[in-house]
């Protein structure tokens, strides 16, 4: 019994960093730690949510739980289970496969989902989208609604649209378009596949969708970051402004859009020049790897 109260504590750990998380603000001043720090949560409330009901069937091994299922295997091919393991522990132990096996799934099925979107958009760009000498490395759509977006994958894709190109000047194009490099580049699709899973899997945690618009959020932010190393924050926070006077904002599903997320307090992190704090930073990667080594550690020992 006290390995599964060590996953209810983990569970709860979970749940109370991400209240801090949602609820601090350096997190928009060093945006790639708070990121990982989010992962983290996730990963660990997967792993603590598998092992929970585990540890409870597997209670009368008092084993950790690792050690406890490959005595419960061993026993298992032998046709003999120990006293006072019956078939509520078996349901349980299952129970506890049951979720790593909803989230495999939903993990499998929004990968599988995304790729095809991905897929899909990319044959249609091939047949509607142009090269524009005055922006190189992109696609232009002849479509007059505000768009910049990047197109993920193996052969990622940075697309604008026509209404971009007459609503930005050059400096604020070329930032838009160092934002959407850095999706490609840092892979912040998979940075959010697994939130997205999460949110499929565990729908009716609402700090589990809070948390997907958080870390999406982040993700905008971070790409900010970036794009301002090269072009200042005055010609992206303008961009910004624009996108947000441009209500007509398209981005297609399996993309990351520039103008998706909370513009306004982009433009808002932009205008203020803070060091990432450093020492806050540390301790919350402190935190995250303690989270996430607590379950794992229970399932190796």
């Amino acid at each position: 019994m006290a390995f599964a109260v060590h996953f209810a504590v983990s569970m709860l750990a979970c749940y109370l960093t991400a209240q801090v998380l949602a609820g601090s603000t350096w997190t928009w001043r060093a945006p790639r730690v708070a990121i990982v720090c989010w992962q983290a949560v996730g990963l660990a409330l997967g792993l603590s949510a598998m092992g929970l009901p585990m540890a409870l069937g597997l209670a009368p091994y008092d084993r950790p739980t690792g050690s406890a299922l490959l005595a419960l295997a061993t026993d298992l091919s032998h046709g003999t289970l120990p006293a006072g393991l019956g078939a509520v522990h078996l349901g349980l132990v299952g129970v506890g496969f049951g979720i790593g096996a909803v989230l495999l799934t939903t993990t499998v099925r929004s990968v599988h989902a995304s790729v095809r979107a991905q897929r899909r958009h990319r044959d249609l760009l091939t047949l509607v989208a142009r090269r524009d000498p005055t922006v190189p490395g992109a696609l232009v759509l002849d479509h007059p609604s505000a768009a910049a977006y990047c197109l993920p994958g193996v052969k990622p894709r940075v697309v604008v649209s026509a209404g971009t190109l007459s609503l930005l000047d050059r400096a604020e194009l070329a930032a838009v378009l160092t934002h959407e490099r850095a999706h490609a580049q840092e892979r912040h699709d998979l940075v959010l596949l697994p939130f997205t899973a999460l949110c499929r899997a565990l729908p009716w945690f609402r700090w589990v969708r809070d948390a997907h618009e958080r870390v999406a959020l982040l993700v905008e932010m971070r790409a900010d970051d970036k794009a301002r190393e090269l072009h200042a924050e005055a010609p992206l926070a303008g961009a910004l402004r624009r996108f947000a006077a441009c209500g007509d904002r398209i981005t297609p599903a399996g993309a990351l859009g520039m103008g998706d997320r909370d513009l306004d307090a982009r433009v808002q992190r932009l205008m203020v020049a803070d060091r990432p704090p450093r020492l806050i930073g540390a301790a919350a990667l402190a935190v995250a790897t303690t989270l996430v080594a607590l379950p794992i550690s229970l399932f190796l020992s």
